[in-house]
């Protein structure tokens, strides 16, 4: 157990100010916001209080089946590849110490460009959160987009293996995202990544980790051998964002109530990570990112954003009203903000491996174009920027740099196919 607790539990001290000098210069008209801190009781969900033991056995059945599910998905053709190489190592800023594991999908050059060592030849490195309402889910599934990035972005994706509630409930899950960015930041010479190329992507809780991860790295920057941490972009797909909300009021919002996640799922989700139901601040920056306080959104996130949200998705409305509020002027992030039509939470997981959703890969493809522009990455050599599968839709966000698509790009198909080194094992 570490000697010193966590900045974000609960105890009979008054909890830690962030006025310190840092903080301040950094953020001069930030609200004196604790790391954690009880909310009025107005502001708590309405959350079943079951025994832990009850939730740790439900959360292991349904991470049993969530697991044939996803093994499903991932037979669907064409078949991601497995992560090439994992590290693991001990968590530093959570109460309770554990181990992250970091699970490495690099190009087929990678070990070749590394060992150069040359500056120009860094790859870019797109860090990725899994979904599963931080109760289910596993590095792995996300393994499609994580491919999807090297082969047609020449990156390096590494998928963090995050501790799970109920057994780690909030705010471990933030902390070990934080504790696996920095530990990539300080070992970017060894994996031949640039650490000024840095991007954050997420999937549902995965894509909420991607906005709280880095405004919680700011406030750890000064314990860091480097002293500033530079996220390029975040690339969160149906994120999770305002717990203020009650999961009655998200309901509301969805137009098609035949497509929500059961309450039998959100209920388990909710009852793991909100732990104890007392102790949760529902408005905490580092829960609810849609809710904070702007000084802290237009100075701990990075200025590109490139988000993605469902049509069928209670989540739709917060995200639609995040989007605009990054997008005005106060917080003055370039937001490329796509809705997609006519889908449900989490469309591109289908599990039936003989009816693949259509449409996924022309998303994804989507979205790398976006980074490549930020981080001023050409295409793959031989390979189309494209979009497959039909025209994406672009909604309000769009750059004022001039760049647009032209109509090759739009309906262009991939050209060519990289292999990659298969297979976990140590690194080379």
């Amino acid at each position: 157990m570490p000697t010193t607790p966590s900045t974000f539990t609960m105890s009979t001290e008054t909890p830690p100010s962030r006025s310190d000098t840092r903080s301040s210069s950094i953020f001069p008209d930030l609200p004196k916001i604790p790391h954690f801190q009880p909310a009025p009781r107005t502001l708590y969900q309405k959350v079943h209080n079951r025994p832990r033991w009850l939730l740790v056995l439900q959360a292991g059945l349904w991470r049993f089946l969530m697991s044939i599910g996803m093994f499903l998905h991932r037979l669907a053709p064409p078949r991601p590849k497995k992560a090439n190489f994992h590290r693991t190592f001990t968590s530093t800023l959570a109460g309770k110490q554990g181990d992250i594991t970091l699970y490495f999908y690099v190009p087929a050059d990678w070990a070749t460009q590394r060992d150069l060592n040359r500056r120009w030849d860094h790859y870019p490195v797109v860090i990725n959160f899994h979904g599963g309402g931080f109760t289910l889910g596993s590095p792995h599934d996300d393994a499609r987009w994580c491919r999807t990035v090297v082969d047609n972005m020449n990156a390096v994706v590494v998928s963090v293996d995050y501790r799970l509630a109920p057994e780690h409930p909030f705010p471990t899950a933030v902390e070990d995202g934080v504790d696996a960015v920095i530990w990539l930041h300080n070992h970017a010479a060894e994996f031949g990544i640039s650490r000024e190329k840095i991007c954050l992507s997420g999937f549902s809780s995965g894509a909420n980790m991607a906005f709280t991860v880095p405004l919680s790295t700011t406030f750890h920057e000064q314990n860091l051998q480097h002293s500033h941490i530079h996220i390029a972009c975040i690339v969160p797909w149906y994120p999770s964002l305002d717990y203020t909300r009650t999961r009655h009021e998200r309901r509301a919002t969805c137009v098609r109530a035949d497509q929500e996640l059961p309450a039998l799922f959100t209920n388990l989700f909710d009852d793991s990570y909100l732990h104890p139901p007392a102790a949760v601040s529902l408005d905490s920056p580092y829960l609810s990112p849609g809710v904070a306080p702007t000084s802290l959104l237009r100075e701990g996130l990075p200025k590109d954003v490139i988000m993605h949200t469902c049509e069928w998705d209670m989540l739709l409305d917060e995200g639609q009203a995040f989007h605009n509020r990054l997008s005005a002027p106060d917080i003055g992030k370039d937001v490329v903000y796509n809705m997609v039509p006519g889908v449900p939470h989490g469309w591109d997981k289908a599990p039936n491996p003989w009816k693949p959703t259509p449409g996924v890969r022309e998303w994804y493809l989507g979205a790398i174009r976006e980074m490549q522009r930020v981080l001023g990455e050409q295409p793959v050599k031989g390979r189309s920027r494209s979009v497959v599968g039909g025209r994406s839709r672009s909604a309000a966000g769009r750059r004022k740099s001039g760049l647009s698509r032209t109509r090759e790009e739009d309906e262009g198909r991939e050209t060519g196919r990289t292999e990659s080194v298969s297979g976990h094992g140590a690194l080379p």
